[in-house]
């Protein structure tokens, strides 16, 4: 007889492997109707089918990314090998139309004398009268982008209201036969020299990662178009002006030194460099300090200034160059003590700046892949207690995590459960998921919190690795956060069940902290005592409801029916070392009140009701009462 799971899963597999359209995936599952299958055949290969598709379609988006990053990396090398202006521009084109796919690219140059901007070459066009375009400054979405400065995207340009539409520029886009186009400008300082193009001939959406994707690719284009110029001008300065040998040579060392460090930073993208490999650099070709300043932080109005305008800016002796990815502020790099910044050397920070920042997005991209990785496979653990401990073992083992050995599962939240907001649960699921990472563990959000499955150290109790936790998240988010931990699972990747189990038993211990008014602590059910057996052992708070029923379950029925306060009599009584007297003090009633109300308990729970066995279980009881929304029992 075959493994049926195995053979769903295998099926599946070898579509994934073999890169099958979206359609094969249906075809197990109408095979299996075919034949007749039972309903929980059909379930299942309906449920493999939902994951396979979800993997297919991770995998086509990572696809994507390594290549909208390859064609970034290869644009930078191409470019840093160019000099002439034709090649640069016919190569940024090229590389725009391949880096979003689309059916054509081209570029416009601004003309400060007429006035306006102009076609200036084009890449897939097939239209002459396109190809000769001139565009007034707010004319078109070319126009609006080169007056504005900003990006503009449209999926249907002749249909669009928000540009200035003319005869001429309608006609050229007609004959071209284009219809979605987005157009970003290319930035060079606090100016637009220009707008670089990316269009098809069919309706199409551009994302915003696709637009902050051409923006930066345009910010790259426009500093190699800039270069390009700084070339030409040098050579053409020294054909014609010999006297000036002295500026010539100090420029043309300018531009070996951009050049030199455009190298180098294309190398440090290439070999995957991280963001002190960008400084150190800056500081030994510009022979200064160079210092990282994360957002928010150091001169915080120079940072903004630099980024408003979009260049390198001074501050006092150093100079400041903001690092952004569309509207998002990634940091900055700081210059220090190099008042005499030369514009080339300023092109060459502003240049490391941009730099910087594609590192850090494609770190971040790469990080909340691995989140989102690592989160799924703790929700397979906590809902899928049937997985195979081998595949588990296996996705466990390309994140650096040991399913075989004793893990804790912890419960972590930032308030009571509905006091908390949206930004205080992100902060909490962040922090989570970057303490997991580095402690080769696993966290997923659920349940408006965070659940964490961490390695388990042998001289550590659950206890201590909850207080841990809960001291570093709060530490991450700057607000209390409560954590309640699972004793330690021996194997997760064994016995996924015991994951499950563990994270219930987590749940009822943060649960009973808030009751108990604990919040920003961490504990496990050892903690608790006995209180802790009945809450979080075996039956949970179903049992300790049941024991609180067959205590004072008579006296709870009264006050229910009559609306009396036996109960709180009661308890007030215990408190109050079994004094009438201090009890009337404390109810603020008159002693015989406290009589009566006593004699009515003895008729109920008994007369040895105040015998030390008896009165042990009722106080008990009692404070189990007052825990019951902890309880999760009947």
């Amino acid at each position: 007889m075959t493994d049926e799971p195995a053979d769903t899963l295998a099926a599946y597999l070898e579509l994934l492997a073999g890169g099958a359209s979206a359609d094969a995936y249906e075809r197990p599952v109408l095979r299996a109707r075919a034949d007749g299958a039972p309903p929980g055949r059909i379930a299942a290969l309906e449920h493999a089918k939902l994951l396979a598709l979800r993997v297919r379609a991770e995998l086509e988006d990572r696809r994507r990314r390594e290549a909208e990053l390859s064609a970034l990396i290869a644009t930078a090398h191409d470019l840093a090998g160019l000099r002439g202006i034709d090649e640069v521009l016919q190569a940024i084109v090229r590389r725009a139309r391949s880096l979003l796919g689309t059916d054509a690219a081209y570029l416009t140059l601004n003309d400060a004398a007429a006035g306006d901007t102009f076609m200036r070459v084009t890449d897939g066009s097939v239209s002459a009268r396109f190809q000769e375009l001139r565009l007034g400054m707010g004319e078109g979405l070319g126009g609006l982008v080169a007056q504005t400065s900003r990006p503009y995207a449209t999926d249907d340009y002749l249909r669009d209201p928000r540009f200035r539409h003319t005869a001429a520029i309608d006609s050229g886009v007609r004959d071209e036969g284009l219809v979605a186009i987005l157009g970003v400008p290319l930035r060079l300082g606090s100016g637009v020299i220009g707008v670089l193009f990316a269009a098809d001939r069919r309706p199409r959406v551009f994302d915003q990662q696709q637009i902050a994707l051409l923006s930066s690719f345009a910010a790259h284009a426009a500093v190699a178009i800039d270069t390009a110029n700084l070339l030409a001008e040098t050579r053409s300065a020294l054909d014609g002006l010999e006297a000036a040998n002295a500026i010539i040579r100090e420029r043309s060392a300018a531009v070996e030194r951009a050049a030199d460090m455009h190298d180098r930073l294309t190398e440090l993208v290439l070999r995957g460099g991280e963001v002190h490999d960008v400084l150190a650099t800056v500081a030994e070709v510009l022979g200064t300090r160079a210092e990282f300043v994360a957002p928010g932080e150091g001169p915080v109005s120079a940072v903004e200034r630099s980024r408003t305008e979009g260049r390198a800016v001074r501050h006092g002796d150093d100079w400041v160059s903001a690092m952004s990815a569309g509207d998002e502020l990634l940091g900055a790099i700081r210059l220090r003590d190099h008042p005499g910044l030369d514009s080339a050397d300023r092109r060459v920070l502003e240049r490391a700046a941009m730099v910087t920042s594609l590192l850090q997005l494609s770190r971040r991209s790469a990080s909340e892949a691995e989140q989102r990785v690592r989160g799924e496979l703790l929700d397979d653990l906590l809902d899928a207690p049937g997985r195979a401990p081998r595949l588990l073992r296996k996705r466990a083992a390309r994140l650096r995590a040991d399913l075989d050995a004793p893990h804790v599962v912890l419960v972590a939240r930032t308030a009571d459960e509905g006091a908390d907001t949206p930004g205080d649960r992100q902060r909490l699921w962040a922090a989570a998921a970057h303490l997991a990472a580095t402690g080769h563990g696993l966290a997923v959000a659920r349940d408006g919190g965070a659940v964490l499955l961490l390695p388990h150290a042998p001289d550590d109790s659950a206890t201590v690795t909850a207080q841990n936790v809960a001291r570093r998240l709060k530490d991450a988010v700057h607000a209390p956060v409560t954590v309640g931990a699972s004793p330690p699972v021996p194997a997760p990747a064994a016995r996924p069940g015991d994951v499950a189990t563990a994270y219930a038993e987590a749940r009822r211990c943060l649960e009973v902290l808030q009751a108990l008014g604990r919040v920003g602590e961490g504990a496990a059910a050892d903690d608790f005592g006995f209180l802790g057996l009945l809450l979080t052992g075996t039956g949970g708070g179903g049992q300790a409801g049941r024991f609180v029923a067959r205590t004072i379950g008579p006296l709870l029925d009264y006050d229910a029916r009559r609306g009396t306060a036996l109960v709180r009599t009661l308890d007030a009584y215990f408190r109050c070392g079994m004094s009438p007297a201090r009890t009337k003090d404390a109810l603020h009633v008159h002693v015989n009140t406290v009589a009566q109300r006593l004699e009515r308990v003895g008729r109920l729970l008994g007369a040895d009701w105040q015998s030390p066995a008896r009165a042990l279980e009722i106080q008990l009881a009692l404070r189990l009462h007052h825990l019951s929304p902890a309880l999760g029992g009947e």
